[in-house]
């Protein structure tokens, strides 16, 4: 029976019993009737085993740590965070002063040529925060999100 027609029902129940109990002297509230006609409500504590996938892990290094700060501001998650270590891991291993010798690739996000980071900030040569904000807008505008450009750098090997 679906819920609509239970709760007609009951209405109708309800209705014929208070002017049963009317008729022969009794005084019966309707709250009475329904709240008796209601399923009882049944309390408990949920607990699961599950486990998170991944622990969430301070990042030991400088640059790492700067980088999350700009992912948290970002308001991308933690997995987003992991997509683009492994990215910055492969391509430069976090190093501020990394230079692709063959390519000319300079810094964090080994930017091609270097000379773009400058729209960031003048100190982009020597400075590693300069380098990540560039680097997360670059992901930001070509990628949508790090995971993404993770994704490109699998399937081709760069991004």
């Amino acid at each position: 029976m679906d819920s609509k027609r239970a709760l007609n029902g009951t209405l109708i129940s309800v209705t014929a019993f208070t002017t049963l109990g009317a008729t022969f002297g009794a005084t019966v509230s309707a709250t009475a009737v329904w709240a008796e006609s209601k399923p009882p409500i049944r309390t408990g504590v949920w607990t699961t085993s599950a486990q998170p996938k991944m622990a969430a892990v301070r990042p030991a290094s400088r640059n790492k740590k700067i980088a999350l700060g700009h992912v948290v501001q970002r308001a991308w998650n933690y997995q987003e965070f992991r997509c683009l270590d492994n990215l910055w891991t492969r391509e430069s291993n976090w190093n501020h002063r990394a230079l692709n010798h063959s390519s000319g690739a300079y810094g964090i996000p080994q930017a091609l040529p270097a000379g773009k980071m400058s729209g960031a900030g003048r100190d982009w040569k020597s400075n590693p925060e300069t380098q990540i904000r560039w680097g997360l807008a670059y992901i930001k505008g070509r990628y949508g999100r790090p995971c993404g450009a993770w994704g490109h750098w699998k399937s081709h090997n760069w991004y």
